[in-house]
């Protein structure tokens, strides 16, 4: 199959949608996902009319399940799509960072889960800006039940969204969870019936959308700063931005409007 037709990406005036489209095999990832995955970012990335990405899997059963393990056993890799790069650190690290794109678009990304989310789908997932679910969706990373530590991303990044003690008991355990308590622990923000997961991450994406996406992409990138930056230099970054962005224009423009009852 062609990496064209793995990923999907569809531009719908200021929404995108990525569409992970192997449901014969619950759209787990194999090396045309991740370079269809690539591609879709780049384009993202020079489409400025693009203000919102929504993320979600074909079918009703899956985000994704995850690595194709069939791919794995018959002696294939991800990292295979690295042509040249040594392997081990460098091939690894450098498919660690198509996830990262993602984390990295200007724009919000949405993740639509709609069934099963499991290992390097979860991962993926992480690295979104939302994450809606069905009330289907199940949620795991089930790597060291197969001899293997997860390696795209989620020792660290699940932590800082659940904390630390709830991280490592999934990582640890292999354990998965369903909607309700991925919700309750906030892995997920919002769950909804399967038949209007996308009717609601398009809502969300319309609302994202219909605000200045220069203020939109300036708070993202502010927000973000948490991840990686101690308290008292994130809130210079984030004076930076704000001042860069022209929210203060901005904010008095509409409170203006606001007194005058417009």
């Amino acid at each position: 199959m062609e990496a064209e037709a793995a990923v999907q990406l569809d531009n719908e005036g200021t929404i995108a949608t990525v569409l992970l489209n192997r449901p014969q095999a619950l759209n787990a990832f194999n090396n045309d996902i991740f370079t269809g995955l690539q591609r879709a970012a780049e384009t993202i990335k020079r489409s400025p009319h693009v203000r919102v990405v929504i993320v979600t899997g074909a079918g009703s059963r899956a985000f994704s399940a995850g690595i194709d393990l069939k791919m794995v056993a018959s002696g294939s890799a991800p990292m295979d799509i690295f042509d040249g790069l040594r392997q081990g650190y460098d091939s690894l690290y450098s498919l660690k960072t198509i996830f990262t794109m993602y984390e990295d678009l200007a724009v919000p990304v949405i993740a639509a889960v709609n069934g099963h989310c499991l290992g390097a789908a979860l991962e993926f997932a992480l690295c979104c800006d939302m994450r809606l679910a069905s009330s289907t969706a199940v949620f795991g990373l089930p790597e060291i039940q197969l001899g293997v530590i997860p390696d795209l991303g989620s020792t660290q990044r699940l932590p800082r969204i659940v904390g630390l003690s709830l991280a490592k008991e999934l990582i640890l355990t292999g354990r998965r969870i369903d909607a309700a308590e991925a919700l309750r622990i906030r892995l997920v923000d919002h769950v909804y019936p399967a038949d209007t997961l996308m009717l609601e991450a398009r809502r969300l994406a319309d609302e994202l959308a219909s605000h200045d996406p220069r203020l939109v992409q300036g708070g993202k990138r502010a927000a973000n700063l948490t991840l990686s930056t101690p308290l008292d230099v994130g809130l210079r970054m984030e004076t930076d931005i704000c001042l860069g962005s022209g929210s203060g224009n901005e904010m008095g423009d509409a409170a203006r409007r606001f007194v005058e009852g417009e």
